[in-house]
């Protein structure tokens, strides 16, 4: 028994000590980040997002089977504690047990099951890294990349964990020191098998199993600190310290040193975007190290599945190993020698290569499906804006792209005063903000650069006003007091040029809504991109606005009555794609769907839809961008459209229309899709509300 004691002490502190050194390590390399002072706000919600996440494993059970397997494992480390305290107690005395709960069959029972719930799910994890192994599927496995032997070695050291367990246990049930005399069903099936062993083996053995249960257990801990699984302690803290928006939310204000930029005056010492791995805050530095690398975000990503070299994981992985490269100057406080820039070419050591920071479409897909909420679109969009203001170095598009927002407000570069050439022809007068809002206007309808200077979406912002119209609803348009809302700029990392933006618009509709009261500011727009800016973002800057989406206000126009479809659409099947900041950035999936089946019209959703919807292609500026490599994402999203047997692609974005129709041009060139069409949710919906003996202009 002193024996025992000592072995098991020893080996414990040795392996404590081991696992402290690195713990420390990690944490003083963390807390060198920059300073973040929002993630320890709202602390009710971040306990209850807690919960949710980690003890309910809600972004998890989104892949159910996976998802379960991860479930069942997680409980385990949880539940299975309860046995190590069991173990360090019989160190000290053979007949120990848990006080209170220690004899309770119940707790038995489900120590042994959870122990084999987690056997099965190691096989499921087994058959799942098999068949998706980058031999076998290359770049289409979402373990692609990854550090596979690792994963493989943790599986091993839980299989080691459960099987010591039941020696352990087993073996104490054959002694009679085992606290349990009915419920652990395995530890006492164990126990019948090895006492006819005899006490001269089964005494020694269970000695044996005990200290390699809490040896498996120590060694267990240093491989999980010195490797990828660090989420399995990082990950709570992750998610605790996630930022907490309704759905993705707005992208963060730029900061130095904690503290809002002041672009008007900027301090001497500020730092803008991250130029550098110590330019990144604490929790970036967290995102980092807390990375699973189990490639959900890389599959889900629409650059990654079109051949281009962006993967999130693979972005994110990057940026960890090269903080751990840099760790010693880091925690030294010392300047580190010339080396690798932290954008730059491959060929030139750079660590995110320029092809890879400029893929991004910021559609979120990533963050939404991260298990740990990692916030990959922050950390790219700030690496962007450190190239665009400090270095100047962005694609040669963009150029054009912020001369037209500076010179003529709008990324089309057209004339201010063709703001209103949508609304000619329409056989009713559009009400324009003549200087003053009258009493009986709810809405400020908010047409955007696309509505105003794109063909097609100018037939969408005509549908929505003339579907208001009929609605007897009241609104009116700024016209030329419209100007872009800066979400071109800001996604593309030009934050100066958004500010300019985006204050001028602030004043602009501060000054129009002069004397209402909060709640009665109400906005609605067409353009998800607007939507997002100016009721997400705008708060940054004193703007607050209720802003609907038109797919938003055209659905409570139908269930209040006030629009009434009359007959079905004619337009075949239809499919819907979500646009990304419709859906994942602001979770409106809903509204749309409903207007599609008011109309009458078939819904066949496509393979990727909702939360996991392929993006368009047009998001984080890549509308302005050319898309050389791979195969363009546009396309992709027409061919999966196409394989639903869709005869109508029906949107609610302006973006998501200019590309969804280009790469349905392009298919019709290859006799591919010939008799379908792109069409927005509102031009459906007005079809089936005209009155029969109307005659309208066509839209």
């Amino acid at each position: 028994m002193l024996v025992r004691l000592i072995l098991g002490l020893l080996i414990t502190v040795a392996g404590l000590a081991f696992a402290a050194r690195r713990a420390v390590w990690l944490s003083k390399l963390i807390r060198s980040g920059q300073p973040d002072e929002k993630r320890s706000d709202v602390m009710a919600v971040r306990a209850k997002t807690h919960l949710a996440e980690v003890f309910g494993q809600r972004k998890l059970l989104k892949w159910s089977v996976p998802g379960l397997a991860h479930l069942f494992t997680f409980w385990g480390f949880v539940i299975l504690g309860s046995v190590y305290v069991e173990a360090y107690g019989a160190l000290f005395d053979h007949d120990f047990h848990i006080p209170l709960i220690g004899h309770w069959a119940v707790l038995g029972f489900l120590q042994d099951f959870i122990a084999v719930a987690v056997l099965v799910s190691l096989a499921v994890f087994a058959v799942i890294r098999i068949r998706q192994a980058p031999e076998r599927k290359d770049r289409a496995s979402r373990f692609f990349g990854s550090h596979t032997g690792g994963a493989w070695l943790i599986l091993f050291m839980i299989f080691n964990v459960i099987w010591t367990m039941f020696l352990f246990r087993g073996a104490s049930a054959a002694v009679g020191v085992f606290p349990y005399e009915s419920g652990a069903w395995v530890s006492l099936g164990v126990g019948e098998l090895l006492e006819p062993l005899g006490p001269s083996v089964t005494e020694p053995l269970e000695t044996v199993g005990l200290l390699l249960h809490i040896g498996v257990m120590l060694a267990f801990l240093s491989i999980v600190l010195y490797s990828k699984h660090l989420h399995i302690f990082l990950a709570p803290v992750n998610v605790t310290a996630k930022r907490l928006p309704d759905a993705l939310g707005p992208l963060l204000p730029m900061e130095s040193a904690g503290k809002p930029i002041d672009f008007e005056d900027p301090g001497e010492d500020d730092t803008f975007g991250r130029g550098k791995i110590e330019d990144f805050t604490w929790k970036g530095m967290l995102d980092f190290a807390t990375c699973t690398e189990c490639g959900r975000c890389q599959s889900q990503c629409p650059a990654w599945n079109t051949g281009k070299p962006l993967s999130p994981k693979l972005l994110i992985m990057d940026l960890r190993d090269h903080l751990f490269e840099k760790a010693p100057y880091i925690l030294d406080g010392k300047e580190a020698p010339e080396g690798r820039p932290l954008v730059g070419p491959q060929d030139d050591g750079g660590v995110i290569d320029p092809d890879v920071l400029w893929s991004c479409t910021t559609c979120g897909a990533c963050v939404e499906q991260c298990p740990v909420d990692i916030e990959h679109v922050d950390h790219v969009v700030d690496m962007r804006r450190y190239q665009v203001m400090i270095e100047s170095a962005f694609p040669s598009e963009l150029g054009v792209l912020f001369k037209n927002l500076e010179t003529k407000g709008n990324p089309w570069g057209q004339n201010n005063s063709d703001r209103l050439a949508w609304t000619k022809d329409l056989g009713f007068e559009v009400p324009v903000f003549d200087g003053e809002l009258a009493d009986d206007v709810e809405y400020v309808y908010w047409v955007g650069c696309a509505g105003a200077f794109d063909d097609n979406a100018r037939r969408t912002v005509r549908a929505t006003a003339e579907l208001l119209h009929l609605a007897g609803v009241k609104y009116t348009i700024l016209g030329t007091d419209e100007s872009c809302t800066g979400d071109p700029a800001r996604r593309s990392g030009n934050e100066f040029l958004f500010q300019m933006l985006a204050q001028q618009t602030v004043e602009t509709l501060n000054a129009v809504f002069e004397g209402r009261e909060p709640g009665t500011r109400k906005i609605v727009t067409t353009c998800p991109h607007c939507l997002n800016t100016l009721g997400r973002e705008y708060p940054q800057l004193d703007g607050h606005y209720e802003v609907l989406h038109h797919t938003q206000l055209l659905n409570r126009l139908v269930r209040a009555g006030k629009l009434t479809p009359v007959k079905p659409v004619d337009a075949g099947p239809v499919t819907y794609h979500d646009p990304c900041y419709l859906g994942r950035h602001n979770k409106i999936y809903e509204p749309p769907r409903e207007l599609v089946g008011a109309t009458g019209a078939t819904l066949s959703e496509m393979p990727r839809h909702a939360d996991r919807s392929l993006c368009c292609g047009a998001g984080g500026a890549r509308m302005w961008m050319e898309e050389q490599i791979g195969k363009r994402i546009n396309l992709e999203r027409v061919d999966e459209a196409l394989g639903t047997d869709a005869e109508t692609i029906v949107t609610g974005c302006p973006f998501c229309r200019v590309m969804l129709n280009d790469g349905l041009v392009q298919r019709q060139s290859e006799q591919r899709g010939e008799n379908v069409t792109v069409r927005d949710v509102s031009q459906l919906l007005l079809e089936t509300v005209k009155e029969r003996d109307r005659t309208t202009t066509e839209i």
